[in-house]
């Protein structure tokens, strides 16, 4: 099988074309899922801070109302 030079590339450039083509939203996709584990930790950590605000409410409302007696 006798491949030639101008062959061979115009088969590296094809192949080059079509693999650059499917990475078009690559970027776009990973920050959207960056974006959303963020969102998600976020969310996470407000819930948490939340539930300790609470708790220490709480317990400062009760240590005052010792305090008062």
């Amino acid at each position: 099988m006798n491949i030639t030079n101008r062959t061979l590339q115009t088969f590296i450039r094809n192949a080059m074309r079509s693999r650059f083509k499917g990475d078009r939203g690559e970027g776009v996709i990973s920050a959207a899922i960056a974006i959303l584990i963020m969102a998600f930790l976020g969310a996470a950590m407000w819930v948490g801070f939340n539930q300790m605000w609470k708790t220490t409410q709480t317990t400062t409302n009760t240590k005052i109302t010792q305090i008062g007696k």
